[in-house]
């Protein structure tokens, strides 16, 4: 019954594929539905004598609790229900493509054990299970189960339910989690037995979610969280048994860009703190065995330095860009000498390699690294200092280190995947270099990836800098310009958009569509100097080279004019809708997801969560130089009178990251000033954050929902 279906899908694929790649298409109708108007409020802002008046400032009121709160939600379930309106039509279809992404997820599976102190962990998901199991056996994979947290139990009920670091004390018997059910990624830390099942009475409130243990199983740091600006501001440290409000201040950090965390070496003998901003580091360390001691510094924080440390069983290694080092070089120090003018190289700096980080071995060091804009993994033996890659054989894929928890061993266990190979998880023996596949990735429904074709190819930017793009496509897919395109990017913060397989995808592919990642500059695919620039006074880089990103796939006919689509979320929204400002006319649809699209007025205020953590990001606009910058991309700022392309955009409520302000802010005033008759639509989740739902399916909705906006716009509707 099974394979019957599958096949008839295929067929139905293949004549959808057929029947959607055609330049032109049926004019698409909307309900004659009445769009919510914001109330206009004007606010003046008023900074290097320049004065700004800002109409929907009042919809900030909600996360201010102003006066104007009750009101904030009225306007946002105005929106939602304009937004179900407008998408009525496709109500069916989200249905099937929820259920056809869904069908391809293999509901009762288990990861990949890792072995660790002692025991088995692995995590594991029932039939019909929103959320997993976190479970353990003793020594052999044949030793009986021990259920550590049954998240679905615990689940049961709450709209939003996620666990932090989960942490087990070195004696195997406590387990410390942190569980956020507000999804603003504030965690409470638990206390739980796990030779009794007993919930100690320890609760920690307002953290990071994680915890480090000592060696003496009674002791553990955590991160400590501001209650307004949700910064990471105090590592603590927790006796049992005690009182949060007894517990002790280990480190304060002062400088309020930081972000700061607290960590254990692999060889469970040091516990490290590490303070952090976008240009500089510092690192404090401590004897695991030591626990009520002084951290000691490692290196004093200097200025445009970062650092990491890693400790090896005669030295530490830092990973840092100190002396020029762009893409960041290897330094080794002494065990009692760790300061700066006690580094020797011990990796050179390399032009065209950037080191991304270490992972420590009794007799190996991996180091994960990027060349030619792609991931690397390099195996060094620690004892003739011989050197080699692994090899992958494929022209544009994704590879990283997987759970190493283990010191004392040989295999290093990585992840694999490309835009057409599902995740796959490898042990490779550093010694023997035999790799072994433990697990790849299952998709329901027959896929095939010889059914798929994915490419890498190069724009040509306006400024000359070559950009890669990363595309996927189903067979038989006429590269002639009919095909429609969906163009995605994030340029930001130097975080890569690496080419990963989605099975989600898949129902976009077999529809005709060309996936497309535009790795553009603000990203670290090329190396650090691709991420200076695109950030700070460079940031218009970001925005330019996505737009001839998307000239080049319509020049060289990938796609054509009224078949290109976009999506970028959180700073990829900021994308989103700098680039509607800059070409508005190159897009059929945008989608924006939670995105940051009120620079200016965000940068301005401080009380916002995580605000001062980005001026090394993207400016402070309190100097005039950074304000006037910022306000010449900022899209809430140079929204105009013009025809923008038709438009969905999301947010959550309760959003840690990008408040829900920003996108609604923006969609009220786009509303009021856009020209013609493309659709605008805003879907705020009133129970979720910057992520979402949090069990394993909820969020197929939303996306069976930003797929069905797409294809409508397309002309396909099943």
């Amino acid at each position: 019954m099974l394979a019957s279906k599958n096949n008839w899908m295929i067929i139905l694929s293949m004549a959808v594929v057929s029947c959607s790649q055609k330049a032109e298409k049926d004019p698409v109708t909307w309900p004659a539905a009445q769009a919510p108007v914001a109330d206009i409020k004007p606010h003046n802002r008023i900074i290097h004598g320049d004065t700004v008046v800002d109409n929907y400032y009042w919809l900030n009121d909600f996360f201010k609790k102003g006066s104007d709160s009750s009101n904030v939600v009225k306007y946002l379930e105005a929106e939602n229900a304009y937004t179900k309106q407008m998408m009525a039509g496709t109500e069916d279809f989200q249905q099937k493509l929820f259920e056809e992404m869904k069908g391809r997820i293999k509901e009762k599976d288990e990861s990949v054990p890792y072995f660790f102190n002692g025991y088995y962990y692995y995590n594991r998901t029932d039939e019909g299970k929103q959320y997993y199991k976190y479970c353990r056996k003793k020594s052999s994979l044949d030793a009986v189960e021990e259920v550590l947290l049954d998240v679905d139990k615990m689940a049961e009920g709450k709209p939003y339910y996620a666990i932090g670091g989960v942490s087990i004390s070195p004696d195997n018997k406590l387990l410390v989690y942190g569980v956020d059910e507000v999804s603003r990624r504030e965690y409470v830390l638990h206390v739980k037995n796990l030779e009794t099942g007993e919930i100690y009475k320890d609760k920690i409130t307002r953290t990071s979610g994680g915890a480090t243990w000592a060696a003496d199983n009674k002791t553990f740091f955590y991160t400590a969280k501001n209650a307004v600006t949700l910064l990471s501001e105090k590592i603590k440290r927790h006796a049992l048994g005690t009182d949060e409000s007894k517990d002790v201040v280990v480190y304060d950090e002062k400088d309020n860009t930081n972000y700061i965390g607290v960590g254990k070496s692999k060889d469970g003998k040091y516990i490290f703190i590490q303070s952090q901003n976008t240009m500089s580091s510092e690192v404090r360390y401590l004897g695991a065995d030591n626990p009520n001691g002084e951290f000691k510094l490692f290196q004093p924080r200097m200025k445009d330095v970062i650092y990491s440390v890693t400790p090896l069983a005669d030295k530490f290694l830092i990973v840092s860009n100190a002396d020029g080092a762009l893409n960041f070089k290897v330094s080794e120090a002494p065990l009692d000498k760790t300061t700066k003018e006690n580094w020797k190289d011990f990796i050179p700096h390399r032009k065209d390699v950037l080191v991304q980080g270490l992972d420590e071995f009794k007799e190996f060091l991996v180091v994960s690294e990027r060349k030619n804009g792609l991931t690397n993994l390099s195996i060094r033996n620690l004892k003739d200092n011989s050197v080699h890659d692994l090899d992958f054989g494929e022209a544009a894929f994704t590879v990283y280190p997987s759970v190493n928890r283990e010191y004392d061993t040989d295999v290093v266990r990585y992840g694999y995947t490309s835009m057409v190979t599902p995740s796959s998880t490898f042990d490779y023996n550093m010694k023997t270099k035999d790799k072994t596949l433990l697990k790849q990735q299952e998709v329901l429904g027959g896929y095939d990836t010889e059914q798929y074709v994915t490419e890498r190819t190069f724009a040509t930017a306006t400024d000359g800098t070559k950009v890669p793009i990363s595309l996927v496509y189903k067979n038989g897919t006429k590269k002639d310009g009919s095909a429609p395109l969906y163009l995605y990017a994030y340029g930001s913060y130097g975080s890569s958009m690496d080419p990963t397989f989605s099975s989600a995808r898949l129902s976009l592919l077999d529809r005709g569509f060309i996936y497309a990642i535009a790795h553009i500059r603000g990203g670290e695919e090329m190396g650090r100097q691709w991420y200076e620039d695109g950030k700070m006074m460079k940031k218009i880089n970001t925005f330019t080279d996505f737009i001839d990103c998307g000239k080049y796939l319509i020049e060289n006919k990938y796609t054509s004019k009224g078949h290109l689509y976009a999506e970028g979320g959180s700073a990829g929204g900021l994308l989103m809708g700098a680039v509607i400002n800059m070409a508005p006319d190159l897009w059929n649809g945008v989608i924006a997801a939670v995105p940051f699209v009120d620079v200016v007025n965000t940068m301005l205020d401080d009380s916002i969560p995580l605000t001062t953590n980005e001026y090394d990001e993207w400016g402070n606009p309190n100097n005039k130089e950074a304000y006037d910058y910022m306000k010449s991309y900022s899209p809430y700022e140079n929204i105009e009178a013009k025809e923008y392309p038709n438009m969905l955009v999301t947010t959550g409520l309760h959003d840690s990251q990008v408040q829900y302000f920003e996108p609604a802010k923006w969609v009220a005033k786009l509303r009021t000033m856009k020209t013609g008759n493309n659709v605008l639509m805003l879907k705020t989740d009133m129970d979720f954050g910057h992520g979402g739902a949090s069990g394993r399916f909820d969020y197929l909705k939303d996306q069976a929902l930003e797929w069905a906006f797409i294809l409508k716009l397309e002309g396909i509707t099943k």
